[in-house]
Protein backbone atom coordinates (compact mmCIF):
# COMPACT_ATOMS: atom_id res chain seq x y z
CA UNK A 1 0.00 0.00 0.00
CA UNK A 2 2.77 2.42 0.19
CA UNK A 3 2.77 3.24 -3.36
CA UNK A 4 -1.18 4.61 -3.00
CA UNK A 5 -1.71 7.76 -1.45
CA UNK A 6 -4.08 8.20 1.58
CA UNK A 7 -7.99 8.53 1.12
CA UNK A 8 -8.98 8.76 4.78
CA UNK A 9 -12.56 9.87 3.83
CA UNK A 10 -13.72 7.52 1.01
CA UNK A 11 -15.74 10.25 -1.53
CA UNK A 12 -12.71 12.78 -1.36
CA UNK A 13 -9.27 12.97 -3.01
CA UNK A 14 -6.16 11.05 -1.83
CA UNK A 15 -4.48 13.61 0.00
CA UNK A 16 -0.32 13.56 -0.48
CA UNK A 17 0.62 11.24 1.76
CA UNK A 18 1.43 7.27 1.73
CA UNK A 19 -1.59 6.09 2.85
CA UNK A 20 -1.69 3.64 6.09
CA UNK A 21 -4.17 0.93 5.93
CA UNK A 22 -5.68 1.84 9.45
CA UNK A 23 -6.44 5.02 8.12
CA UNK A 24 -7.04 4.84 4.35
CA UNK A 25 -11.07 4.57 3.24
CA UNK A 26 -12.21 4.88 6.45
CA UNK A 27 -14.60 7.64 7.06
CA UNK A 28 -17.53 8.14 5.05
CA UNK A 29 -19.62 11.22 4.59
CA UNK A 30 -23.46 10.37 4.73
CA UNK A 31 -26.91 12.38 4.18
CA UNK A 32 -29.75 12.81 7.13
CA UNK A 33 -31.11 9.28 5.64
CA UNK A 34 -27.76 7.27 6.19
CA UNK A 35 -26.72 7.05 2.99
CA UNK A 36 -23.25 7.55 1.99
CA UNK A 37 -23.20 10.63 -0.57
CA UNK A 38 -22.46 10.25 -4.15
CA UNK A 39 -18.17 10.89 -5.22
CA UNK A 40 -19.54 12.90 -7.84
CA UNK A 41 -21.37 15.30 -5.65
CA UNK A 42 -20.07 18.90 -6.70
CA UNK A 43 -19.28 20.54 -3.23
CA UNK A 44 -16.48 17.31 -2.90
CA UNK A 45 -14.20 18.90 -5.80
CA UNK A 46 -13.41 21.87 -2.94
CA UNK A 47 -13.43 19.26 -0.04
CA UNK A 48 -9.60 18.69 1.03
CA UNK A 49 -8.13 16.44 3.50
CA UNK A 50 -4.80 15.83 4.68
CA UNK A 51 -3.10 14.38 7.78
CA UNK A 52 -1.22 16.47 10.73
CA UNK A 53 0.10 15.66 14.00
CA UNK A 54 -2.38 12.64 14.09
CA UNK A 55 -5.37 14.61 13.27
CA UNK A 56 -7.47 14.35 9.68
CA UNK A 57 -7.83 17.73 8.63
CA UNK A 58 -10.93 18.82 6.46
CA UNK A 59 -10.96 22.43 4.31
CA UNK A 60 -13.18 23.99 2.38
CA UNK A 61 -13.74 27.59 0.98
CA UNK A 62 -15.55 30.19 3.43
CA UNK A 63 -15.39 27.33 6.41
CA UNK A 64 -12.60 27.07 9.35
CA UNK A 65 -10.41 24.29 9.25
CA UNK A 66 -11.80 21.11 10.90
CA UNK A 67 -8.93 18.95 12.80
CA UNK A 68 -10.65 15.70 13.94
CA UNK A 69 -8.53 13.24 16.19
CA UNK A 70 -7.98 9.85 14.35
CA UNK A 71 -7.36 7.54 16.82
CA UNK A 72 -10.13 7.81 18.75
CA UNK A 73 -11.76 4.15 19.02
CA UNK A 74 -15.67 4.00 20.37
CA UNK A 75 -15.47 0.93 22.79
CA UNK A 76 -19.42 0.94 22.88
CA UNK A 77 -20.68 -1.39 20.20
CA UNK A 78 -23.99 0.40 20.73
CA UNK A 79 -22.85 3.57 19.51
CA UNK A 80 -22.23 2.09 15.73
CA UNK A 81 -25.01 2.28 13.61
CA UNK A 82 -26.06 0.74 10.18
CA UNK A 83 -24.99 2.95 7.05
CA UNK A 84 -25.52 2.01 3.67
CA UNK A 85 -22.84 2.37 0.58
CA UNK A 86 -22.65 3.09 -2.77
CA UNK A 87 -23.36 -0.29 -4.84
CA UNK A 88 -26.40 -1.22 -1.72
CA UNK A 89 -23.47 -2.24 0.97
CA UNK A 90 -23.95 -1.85 4.33
CA UNK A 91 -21.33 -1.24 6.93
CA UNK A 92 -21.39 -0.19 10.99
CA UNK A 93 -19.91 3.10 11.23
CA UNK A 94 -19.91 5.28 14.33
CA UNK A 95 -20.15 9.65 13.95
CA UNK A 96 -17.38 11.83 14.84
CA UNK A 97 -19.52 13.99 16.55
CA UNK A 98 -21.90 17.00 16.56
CA UNK A 99 -18.84 19.52 15.53
CA UNK A 100 -17.60 17.27 12.74
CA UNK A 101 -21.62 16.90 11.91
CA UNK A 102 -22.41 20.71 11.78
CA UNK A 103 -19.46 22.12 10.43
CA UNK A 104 -19.82 19.24 6.96
CA UNK A 105 -23.48 20.26 7.51
CA UNK A 106 -22.79 24.04 7.25
CA UNK A 107 -20.49 23.55 4.38
CA UNK A 108 -23.10 21.11 2.32
CA UNK A 109 -26.14 23.42 3.17
CA UNK A 110 -28.13 19.68 4.41
CA UNK A 111 -27.54 17.86 6.88
CA UNK A 112 -24.15 15.59 6.15
CA UNK A 113 -22.52 13.48 8.75
CA UNK A 114 -19.03 12.29 9.25
CA UNK A 115 -18.85 8.64 9.72
CA UNK A 116 -15.97 6.32 10.92
CA UNK A 117 -15.91 2.21 10.09
CA UNK A 118 -16.24 0.14 12.34
CA UNK A 119 -12.73 -1.67 12.88
CA UNK A 120 -13.72 -5.01 11.67
CA UNK A 121 -15.25 -3.56 8.98
CA UNK A 122 -13.79 -4.29 5.74
CA UNK A 123 -12.50 -0.70 3.80
CA UNK A 124 -15.45 -0.45 0.55
CA UNK A 125 -12.73 -0.38 -2.46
Amino acid sequence: MSDTKLQAIIQCAPCDRAAQAQYHRRWVLIDQEGQALAQEHPALAELSTEVRFGYLVLRAPGMLRLDIPMDVLEDDEEAFESIRLEGGKTARAVTEGDLANAWLSTYFTYPVRLMKLHPDEESPI
